[in-house]
């Protein structure tokens, strides 16, 4: 299996629209979120906020639109040749996964270090390790997500239902603005969101502390379902090639 990774990560680097928009966009909202305006009191603190959701977007959004290319693959024929070498559903999408995961980390990093050296963020070396380790490893149910949406979809389709996913996760998860600036039914809904609990895996780390039990539950409790997700898309694409 580790070919297979070691491919899907060179042919993802290789998409100079991923490396821009997917990279370049989080870092530029992050930027315009936290410095029109002024600030105020609480300004230095919505830096780091802020600098956590975008990380957290730009992670989700890049993990996402690994589905994209899943679907091109099924459309030219390329999950056909898959189906012939010995590797079973499961490891095809647990391969697809980990080498989405691995194109995830730059845009992670490319915030963060915005927030550092731009808004002047500044955190415990340990901090940001384990901001970035946790965002990191955290994403991997939106990339199931997104694989499943890729096995199941056309190419088109999987582009429209990840965007509306990933503008719908970012608004109620909470990740441009807080969900304290909401009414309290969507805060009670965005709370247990895949992408806020994400999220608060960051805002734990910025806040000094290891994340809460229910956000590692609910978390682990999106992983299996978008997981089985995947795995049934890539059997059922079988069954329709």
């Amino acid at each position: 299996m580790l070919p297979y990774i070691v491919l899907e990560i060179r042919r993802t680097l290789r998409d100079g629209a991923f490396m821009i928009f997917g990279i370049g966009m989080p870092v530029l909202m992050y930027l315009l979120f936290t410095n029109l305006g002024g600030g105020g009191d609480d300004a230095a603190e919505w830096k780091v906020a802020s600098m956590v959701g975008m990380a957290a977007y730009g992670a989700l959004g890049a993990a996402m639109s690994i589905g994209t290319g899943v679907a091109s693959d099924k459309s030219l024929g390329w999950l056909q040749q898959l189906r012939i070498t010995p590797l079973d559903p499961s490891r095809v999408v647990a391969g697809r996964a980990i080498s989405g995961s691995v194109t995830v980390l730059p845009t992670i990093l490319v915030v963060l270090l915005a927030g550092a050296v731009v808004n002047g963020v500044r955190l415990e070396v340990w901090q940001w390790t384990a901001l970035t380790l946790l965002l990191w490893i955290g994403a991997l149910p939106f990339t199931l997500l997104g694989i499943g949406n890729g096995y199941r979809l056309t190419p088109q389709a999987t582009g429209v239902v990840n965007v509306a996913a990933l503008m719908g996760f970012a608004i109620i998860g909470g990740l441009w603005f807080p969900l304290s600036e909401f009414p309290s039914w969507v805060r009670s809904i965005g709370e247990y969101t895949p992408a806020h609990r994400f999220a608060d895996l960051g805002w734990a780390a910025t806040a000094g502390h290891a994340p809460s039990a229910g956000t590692i539950t609910v978390l682990a409790g999106w992983l299996l379902l978008f997981g089985a997700y995947a795995v049934v898309s890539y059997r059922r694409s079988a069954r329709t090639a």
